[in-house]
């Protein structure tokens, strides 16, 4: 699979989470594009990450069939990376050599396995390039 820009757990929460208003617009406005025009990715473990959080962890928690209809709806379309041996090899070797934790450098070794070119994430240093890829903080100002 080859999309244009991998969408971290953080952004798709934000869809959800209206208490901040320009976040939410500005998760609202990427995902909503991604989806509409087939640029977007994520990886199996932002879905695992966004279930648990909208189901446990969340200021604003989902019902089971109301997560089950965002998974439907917009988790499940931009799923394109799934794990495999590869992968984590790839994020140990990522770790070794950016510092970033075990789970970021999974995040990342995911966007770079879906040939993005763009990482989205408030959770990553804005503007640093890794092997071609782009970390973004959307969320910036």
């Amino acid at each position: 699979m080859s999309a244009e820009v991998f969408i971290d757990t953080n952004v798709l929460v934000y869809q959800l989470d209206t208490r901040d208003a320009r976040k939410h617009a500005i998760a609202e406005r990427t995902i909503r594009g991604a989806l509409a025009q087939h640029t977007g990715c994520i990886s199996f473990q932002v879905v695992q990450e966004c279930l648990n959080t909208v189901l446990r962890k969340a200021e604003v928690r989902l019902a089971a069939v109301d997560a089950r209809e965002w998974f439907e709806t917009v988790l499940a379309p931009l799923v394109g990376v799934d794990p495999s041996k590869d992968l984590y090899r790839r994020s140990l070797d990522l770790q070794a050599r950016y510092g970033y934790g075990f789970y970021d450098c999974l995040i990342i070794a995911a966007a770079l396995e879906a040939g993005c070119k763009r990482l989205l994430s408030e959770d990553l240093q804005h503007g640093q390039r890794i092997e071609g890829l782009r970390i973004e903080n959307p969320f910036k100002a």
